[in-house]
C-alpha cells in the first residue's frame, strides 16, 4: 500500500477549526434567516386564523336559551347527587376506620 505523507498535526487542527467556525457562523445565518422569515409570515399566519375561526363559528350550531337552561338544571342536579353520595361513603369510610383504630388501640 503506498504511504502517503502526514501532514503536520498543527496545520490540519488548525484548518479543522476554522472549517468548523466558518460552519457554526453558516448555520447561524441561516438560523437568523428562519427566524426573519417566520417573523414576517406571523401577521399573515393570524388573518389567516381569525378568519378560519370566524368560518367555523358560522357554522356552529348554538343551543336555544330553553336547552341551556334544561342542561345546566342537569348538571347542577348531577353534581349535589354526586356530592351527597360522596358524603355518605366518606363518613361510613371514616367511623369504619375510627372503629378499626379503636379495637387495635384496646388490645395494646
Amino acid at each position: 500500500m503506498p504511504s502517503f505523507p502526514e501532514p503536520p498535526r498543527g496545520a490540519t487542527a488548525l484548518r479543522g477549526a476554522e472549517t468548523a467556525a466558518r460552519g457554526e457562523e453558516e448555520h447561524m445565518a441561516e438560523e437568523v434567516q428562519t427566524f426573519v422569515e417566520k417573523l414576517r409570515a406571523w401577521p399573515v399566519g393570524v388573518k389567516n386564523y381569525v378568519q378560519e375561526l370566524q368560518t367555523e363559528m358560522r357554522r356552529v350550531t348554538w343551543p336555544s336559551r330553553k336547552q341551556v337552561r334544561a342542561t345546566t338544571v342537569v348538571v347542577i342536579a348531577t353534581v349535589f347527587a354526586f356530592a351527597a353520595y360522596f358524603a355518605v361513603i366518606d363518613t361510613l369510610i371514616g367511623r369504619l376506620i375510627t372503629k378499626i383504630f379503636q379495637v387495635f388501640s384496646k388490645q395494646t
